[in-house]
């Protein structure tokens, strides 16, 4: 090197002390402070294999903290559960088993959460049309029921024979001999209904029709079962032929609705004639504006005439008070949400019999049940345990809302009507429902009066903390809502756009607990355990309504009421299930066609039961609901399929207790989780 290179090149330092080696004032520190540093990167160059080999020990961010020795890989863990799977009759399957449908729709578990981009970003990694992703799992393929069963016996031979209305016409088979001969093998050695009830509804087309046939085709009745449940009605508020074809008619009378909106027509006439005098500037408004106010007087003081058939009563003319109306005690209650799709009948009836207080049908839309939709009146449903129920209704029209609750006051049998004003979705927020309501004080406010005003039964409303992330609204809106006479609020501590990527603002809910009073508010948001009940409830709450976490373990009304964490086996899970399938071949059918609807609402259910982690397994007691469970084995098989997020082994489960499914099957969940970090 040249002697200019030498003299213009840089000095050369220390990569530990950034000094200069040449300076005798820093030397002997340096030689310190290297001779450690250097130790460091030799211990951490030697402890490389050992972190690669206990990656699986390290706790995620966001993950459910478990024991070291249960935690496993995602490909060992599903490599177990695929080698040690039987199938439904006991006999190991192998790929080579499948059918080819199945390994062609077969589902992986979903993706972990990706975080959310900027704007600029989002233009960049967007759709190629420049769409916003939005949602998923909107395009799954819905197969209908009837689907599956090639050939159907006709009605009139199920049921004893009867002669068929169709004749020639009709396109069932009315052979019972080739239907047998036909029909897919049987699930079971024993009916559920026939060893309950007696005597199976569905007779030759049952999936357990061995259990109740003879060899020449008849059905068998068991007379003691049948005597014993006579008169007993198992599930109100069905929807009758009579009454459906007088709503699709448009032929059904609502007499205190129309009443009621007959005043809001009056009361915007008013306003308009009142505000119109007043603008009036000349001497001649003042008379205007006086008679018109006698007018109002003289309108107010004649009464329509009451047109009833036979004598006539008080409550012909006398509207009832709030405090006369059916009360129900909401305080110091664990109330089960209404769930759409998973908060079913057979659902609500495990949730019973393991400690809920008050239940609540899914959402229905006031439209559709005012229209006569026989899906939309399922909804109502209420099973004979179900002590304390309601029925949740949406709507954004003062008009359709009370018009439906005059509905359901007089044909179903409730103990109270709840207003959706908490649903987030578009299709509808958009409309003015849901969410919408809680911007629109005026509507609101009709809809409530309204409800109130033909209602025998207490009204209540469920709400969000507000539509925009960081503006609550609710805090505002409860202190009318008193004024309307509101029987109980139940407050959602998420806004719409939050939905579930955070933790409910239970601060927020203990705010708005005290301005309620004394009119009874529910809190609802991340009760996953007694513990969190708990801490709920020191916020003052009048109760508790728990949504997800009885999707993902419904024992934990047991848990709460018996204050303590139950480590319930896979074995008491199994039957857990098996009681919900048993419940849902006496709501859906025995039939092919209620099985798999029945397989469906439990494959549905099994999508957030899998987040499910044993209290055993834990490194931390309690499991929070934000917190994703790792890949983990289980203490036993069983233990292991549960905890597994693929659909597949969802279906497995079903088989073990639904039998095989059919070779068109196909199934993709409705919901998928957002709530892991």
């Amino acid at each position: 090197m040249s002697e200019m290179n030498l003299k213009e090149a840089e000095p050369i330092h220390c990569q530990y002390t950034r000094t200069s080696p040449n300076c005798c004032t820093c030397l002997s520190s340096c030689r310190g402070i290297v001779a450690a540093l250097v130790r460091r990167d030799l211990e951490k160059a030697c402890g490389m294999e050992e972190t690669v080999e206990k990656k699986t020990d390290v706790v995620v961010k966001g993950d459910a903290a478990l024991k070291t020795q249960f935690l496993t890989t995602k490909d060992k863990f599903h490599e177990f559960v695929d080698s040690g799977w039987k199938g439904p009759k006991g006999h190991k399957t192998s790929d080579n088993d499948k059918p080819e449908e199945e390994k062609e729709t077969s589902v992986e578990e979903p993706e972990t959460k990706k975080f959310k981009v900027d704007p600029e970003e989002r233009n960049k990694v967007g759709k190629p049309d420049g769409k916003r992703i939005r949602g998923q799992n909107k395009s799954r393929p819905h197969t209908k029921p009837n689907a599956f069963d090639e050939k159907r016996l006709c009605p009139s031979v199920i049921q004893d024979n009867k002669e068929c209305t169709y004749g020639d016409k009709c396109i069932f088979l009315h052979d019972a001999a080739e239907y047998m001969g036909s029909k897919l093998a049987d699930i079971g050695e024993s009916c559920y209904l026939y060893d309950t009830f007696g005597k199976c509804a569905y007779g030759l087309s049952c999936r357990y029709a061995k259990a109740h046939t003879t060899p020449d085709f008849k059905t068998m009745e068991n007379a003691e079962l049948i005597k014993a449940n006579e008169g007993r009605e198992t599930v109100k508020n069905s929807l009758k032929k009579e009454l459906q074809n007088q709503l699709r008619k448009r032929s059904v009378a609502f007499k205190k609705s129309e009443e009621y909106l007959k005043t809001l027509v009056n009361n915007k006439d008013k306003t308009q004639q009142l505000g119109n005098a007043v603008v009036s500037a000349d001497p001649t408004g003042e008379e205007q504006r006086v008679s018109t106010e006698a007018e109002t007087q003289a309108s107010q003081d004649k009464q329509p005439p009451v047109k009833t058939i036979g004598p006539l009563t008080d409550e012909d003319v006398i509207k009832l008070r709030q405090c006369e109306k059916k009360q129900v005690d909401f305080q110091d209650k664990l109330y089960l949400a209404p769930l759409t799709t998973c908060g079913n009948l057979p659902f609500r009836r495990l949730c019973k019999r393991f400690g809920a207080d008050i239940t609540c049908g899914e959402m229905a839309m006031c439209t559709n049940l005012l229209q006569g939709q026989q899906s939309e009146w399922a909804l109502l449903k209420r099973h004979e345990s179900e002590d304390v129920f309601g029925v949740q209704v949406e709507g954004c029209f003062p008009d359709t809302m009370t018009r439906c609750a005059e509905l359901i006051n007089n044909n179903a049998d409730v103990d109270f009507v709840d207003i959706n004003s908490g649903c987030p979705i578009d299709l509808v927020y958009k409309k003015g429902g849901g969410c919408g309501l809680m911007t629109r004080n005026r509507k609101f406010e009709q809809i409530i009066k309204g409800m109130n005003h033909v209602l025998d039964v207490p009204l209540t409303v469920k709400i969000r903390t507000g539509v925009q992330e960081k503006c609550n609204i609710a805090h505002k809106l409860i202190p009318e809502m008193k004024k309307w006479d509101v029987s109980m609020i139940t407050l959602h501590g998420r806004s719409r756009e939050q939905r579930y990527t955070k933790l409910a603002d239970w601060d927020y809910i203990t705010t708005c607990s005290k301005l309620a009073s004394p009119v009874p508010l529910f809190g609802n948001g991340d009760i996953l355990s007694y513990e969190d009940a708990m801490k709920a409830k020191e916020t003052g709450v009048s109760g508790i309504m728990i949504a997800r976490g009885a999707l993902i373990k419904p024992w934990i009304f047991t848990e709460i009421k018996e204050s303590r964490h139950w480590d319930i086996s896979s074995n008491e899970r199994l039957d857990v299930l098996r009681d919900f399938s048993n419940f849902g071949l006496e709501h859906w059918g025995s039939d092919t066609r209620g099985v798999e609807k029945t397989r469906t609402f439990m494959l549905e259910w099994l999508s957030f039961m899998c987040r499910y982690i044993p209290v055993g397994l834990l490194e931390r007691v309690p499991q929070k609901i934000n917190e994703r469970p790792p890949f983990y084995m289980g203490r036993n098989y069983l233990e292991s399929l549960m905890a597994s997020q693929h659909a597949g082994d969802w279906i497995r489960i079903s088989e073990m207790l639904l039998g095989p499914v059919p070779k068109n099957f196909i199934f993709l969940p409705k919901h998928k989780a957002n709530a892991y970090k």
